[in-house]
């Protein structure tokens, strides 16, 4: 697997590498390397990981950012070449953001190794979001969605992140048989029940994820101000997975400039172990993103992971999130409005019944929903990929009680 991430904290690549090692799989990983994470390799669960470039985030500017990922395709692709020739690897799993990253795998794809792009995130409308740029078809928006197309075809398999964008991208880059869906469900060998073992009589809301602009942070923050006033004891924490970035130098000047005092407390990373921990030990988790950006069909995966540990969610109602969760599971409010928010956590707060209500039906979706019923699948489509057929091979009578085989085909896993 091929990531610009932080293996520790990316709970979607980490919960297909680790289930393949637990079949017995040789995995190895290709990342970032987190916050006080030494570059160098490491053995996590039966998966190596290859940490072989820090990542600073603090990109102002689309330049920055293009030299950095360039800068990490070049290097990933060394590393894959030469590991490649020592090992023969079957399938490269390759994550977006970027796209182009697939083209890493150059050397593995020309002698013989199958690969899959999975897209986390659709670039062209993150970069729009992310740097405000408005071009729909030309620029830099029309470079990257020839980019995704032109990834989409070096590869044998896209997945998309959720149903939204697997339509936008079977319009645009990728025949739709070769394209499925796998949503960032939750992971219940990580997000297992905790007990809360916190005793305080303070109410904490919490937020682990990244403090971009989509999240809708800085209309939390107002709508916590809102919530303070009448719970004095109320305290926001927000985990910024992955790094903060100038983006938390800005609301925190917004929580001084309303007068928070301390309680919105910015409690920097954490590797994905810990998470858990950290939400059952809160009273309310919140997804605030904006309907009217990026956020609208970005697939929210803490939702599950609050819903795993018994903590009601406070959602903003956006296209994607009501499509997957209705009212019954999570209190949606209106997306922008931190007045609407601050009611919808106040109401929460103050009525157990609705409490009790969300939290039993949270843990019942998350029994349906979660990794276990999808793992199969991904197995599936890898073995799928890691097969080669023998058309000119017929079995003798002997080959039939020990060989696989379908009709004239012979099936040998490689």
């Amino acid at each position: 697997m091929v990531t610009y991430s932080s293996y520790e904290s990316d709970n979607r690549v980490r919960r297909y590498a680790e289930a393949l090692a637990k079949r017995g799989d040789q995995v190895e990983v290709i990342a970032l390397a987190g916050p006080d994470v030494p570059l160098g390799s490491d053995e996590i669960s039966g998966v190596t990981v290859y940490r072989i470039q820090r990542r600073d985030r603090n990109e102002r500017g689309k330049w920055t950012y293009a030299w950095r990922l360039l800068r990490f395709l070049s290097v990933s692709s060394s590393v894959l070449r030469r590991r490649h020739k020592r090992l023969r690897y079957d399938l490269i799993h390759i994550h977006n953001m970027p796209d182009f990253l697939v083209f890493a795998a150059w050397y593995p794809k020309w002698t013989g190794a199958k690969l899959i792009l999975d897209i986390h995130d659709l670039v062209p409308e993150l970069f729009a979001s992310k740097f405000d740029a408005n071009d729909k078809g030309g620029g830099y928006i029309g470079f990257l969605k020839a980019v995704e197309k032109e990834s989409a075809r070096f590869v044998d398999h896209v997945i998309a992140s959720n149903h939204f964008w697997r339509e936008k991208l079977v319009a645009r880059s990728v025949p739709r048989e070769k394209c499925s869906v796998f949503l960032n469900h939750v992971d219940l060998a990580i997000f297992y029940r905790r007990p809360r073992t916190r005793s305080n009589e303070k109410l904490i809301v919490v937020f682990p994820g990244s403090l971009q602009w989509h999240q809708g942070l800085d209309i939390a923050i107002k709508a916590f101000a809102r919530l303070k006033s009448k719970i004095p004891n109320a305290e926001f924490h927000l985990y910024s997975l992955g790094g903060a970035g100038g983006a938390q130098v800005e609301l925190a000047g917004l929580a001084e400039g309303l007068g928070l005092n301390g309680s919105v407390k910015f409690c920097g990373s954490l590797p994905l172990h810990q998470i858990p921990d950290v939400i059952a030990n809160a009273d309310l988790g919140v997804v605030p993103k904006r309907a009217d950006s990026f956020g609208n069909e970005a697939y929210s995966t803490k939702i599950m992971e609050f819903m795993s540990q018994g903590v009601p969610v406070v959602a903003s109602r956006t296209k994607v999130d009501s499509f997957y969760f209705d009212d019954a599971a999570v209190r949606m409010f209106a997306s922008g409005d931190d007045k609407s928010m601050a009611e919808a956590m106040l109401e929460v707060v103050e009525h157990k019944a609705l409490r009790d209500c969300l939290i039993a039906n949270g843990y019942k979706y998350v029994e349906q929903h979660s990794w276990d019923t999808r793992r199969d699948d991904y197995l599936k489509l890898v073995d799928k990929l890691t097969t080669e057929a023998f058309a000119d091979y017929a079995p003798t009578a002997a080959h039939c009680s020990t060989t696989l085989f379908d009709e004239s085909l012979t099936i040998r896993s490689r």
